[in-house]
C-alpha cells in the first residue's frame, strides 16, 4: 500500500462546478491546499481553491503542468479524454483511475460493463443508424429511451420514443442530423416506482463505506428532490449496498461513486447510471453526516481511514435551479428564517433555466418532515422582499 497524502499536501480537481467547490471546501478544512483546472475562471471551485488554472482538457501540456504542481489528482467532473487521464498520471497519481473514468463517461461501454459482469441493468442496444434504430425498436419494443453514448447528463442528449413512428425525430434530435456518424444506445422503458441512488466510497485499501440508500425525485431530467434515508423495504436497502459495494470491488474505484437504481414496482433494483465522482443526490451528506462525501472522496484518494457515515438525522436536498431567479434575486431571508433549513449557493455568476445556482437542506426527526421543510423553504424564495 501506498504511503498516505497527509494534511499540507496539494489536491488537485479537474473540473471546477459545485462538486469540486464543496471539495475544496473540505479539504481546506482539514488543511489541504487544492488546485482546479477548467476551461473557465472565476469558477465555484477556483473561487475556494489555492490555484486556479484556465486551460481545455485536450491541452495536454497544460495538464501535464497542472499534475507537477499537485501530489493526487481526481475529477469532479468526469467528461475528461483518456489522453488527459495519461497526461496527469506521468506526475501524479489520478483517483479514481483512467480505467474507471473510461468505462463510465460512456454510456454504450458502462451498459456493456455491467451486463458482461452480471448486474441488473435496463435492456438495452447498441444503435450506429437510423436503420439499426428501427430494427432494435423491434426487438426492445415501445416506449423505449434513445441516448447518445457519451456526454451526456440531466437528461442532455436523449429522447422518448413512444411508438415506432417516433424513431427518424428521435434519431435526428440526438445525433443532430440523420445520418451523422455516431454511436447512441436504445434502453428500454422502466416502468419504475422511484429512483433512488448509493453513494459509497472505496479506499487504496478496499475500505468501503456507503452513505445509505436515498429516494430521488426529478423534474425535467433534472434532480429535484432528495430524501435521506429513502423510503424503501430493507430488502431493498440491503440488495442496493451489496450491488454498489460489488460495482466499486469489480471498478476498482479508489474515491467515490453514485450508484443511480430503478426501483421497479415489484422491488426490483436496476442500475441506470454510474458516476465516478460525489453526486447532487449526496449534497445532503455535508450537513446531515459525520462525514460528507466530499471530505470521504478526499480521504479515500488520499489513503487516509474512511470517515463514518452515521446520518445525524433525516434530511431531504432540494436543487435551486436558476429558473428561481426569473423574477428577480430569491429572498434569501425567508429562506434562512426556517432554523432546521440550510443555504448552499456555488459562486454561479449567471442564472439561467435549468442551471444548479444551489441547493437548500433541511433536517428534521424523518425524512420526510425534513421533505416538508425544504420545499416550504425553496417555495419562500419565492416571495420577493419589499423595496425599501
Amino acid at each position: 500500500m501506498s504511503r498516505p497524502i497527509l494534511p499540507g499536501s496539494t489536491v488537485g480537481v479537474l473540473g471546477s462546478g459545485q462538486l469540486g467547490r464543496m471539495f475544496a471546501i473540505a479539504a481546506r478544512r482539514m488543511g489541504y491546499r487544492v488546485h482546479t483546472l477548467s476551461p473557465d475562471d472565476d469558477t465555484p471551485t477556483g473561487q475556494v481553491a489555492d490555484r486556479e488554472v484556465k486551460a481545455d482538457y485536450e491541452d495536454l501540456d497544460a495538464v501535464r503542468d497542472f499534475a507537477r504542481h499537485v501530489d493526487v489528482v481526481t475529477f469532479e467532473f468526469e467528461n475528461v479524454s483518456a489522453a488527459a487521464t495519461e497526461a496527469a498520471e506521468q506526475f501524479a497519481p489520478v483517483r479514481p483511475g483512467g480505467n474507471v473514468l473510461h468505462t463510465t463517461q460512456h454510456r454504450l461501454r458502462e451498459k456493456t460493463f455491467l451486463k458482461s459482469n452480471g448486474f441488473p441493468h435496463t435492456p438495452f442496444a447498441t444503435v450506429r443508424s437510423l436503420e439499426q434504430l428501427k430494427d432494435a425498436l423491434v426487438s426492445l419494443g415501445t416506449p423505449a429511451v434513445l441516448k447518445t453514448a457519451g456526454w451526456g447528463y440531466d437528461g442532455k442528449g436523449q429522447a422518448k420514443i413512444n411508438t415506432p413512428a417516433d424513431a427518424e425525430a428521435a434519431w435526428t434530435k440526438v445525433t443532430g442530423a440523420i445520418g451523422t456518424a455516431t454511436e447512441a444506445v436504445l434502453e428500454a422503458w422502466v416502468d419504475f416506482r422511484e429512483e433512488v441512488s448509493v453513494v459509497a466510497a472505496r479506499g487504496i485499501d478496499g475500505e468501503y463505506a456507503d452513505f445509505g440508500v436515498v429516494s430521488n425525485s426529478h423534474r425535467n431530467h433534472i434532480l429535484d428532490l432528495t430524501l435521506a434515508p429513502g423510503d424503501v423495504s430493507e430488502k431493498v436497502r440491503r440488495d442496493a449496498r451489496e450491488i454498489t459495494r460489488a460495482l466499486l470491488e469489480k471498478l476498482q474505484v479508489v474515491g467515490v461513486l453514485c450508484v443511480e437504481f430503478f426501483l421497479t414496482r415489484d422491488d426490483r433494483l436496476l442500475v441506470n447510471e454510474l458516476a465516478p465522482r460525489p453526486h447532487n443526490s449526496g449534497h445532503f451528506s455535508f450537513d446531515a453526516c459525520l462525514t460528507s462525501q466530499f471530505e470521504q472522496q478526499l480521504r479515500a484518494i488520499c489513503g487516509l481511514p474512511l470517515g463514518s457515515t452515521e446520518l445525524l438525522r433525516p434530511a431531504a436536498m432540494a436543487n435551486l435551479l436558476g429558473d428561481l431567479w426569473t423574477d428577480g434575486e430569491p429572498d434569501w431571508e425567508a429562506a434562512c428564517r426556517l432554523p432546521g433549513v440550510k443555504l448552499h449557493l456555488y459562486g454561479k455568476a449567471a442564472p439561467r433555466p435549468g442551471r444548479k445556482m444551489g441547493h437548500l437542506t433541511a433536517l428534521a426527526a424523518t425524512s420526510a418532515e425534513a421533505a416538508r421543510d425544504v420545499l416550504a423553504a425553496r417555495e419562500a424564495l419565492l416571495r420577493r422582499p419589499s423595496a425599501t
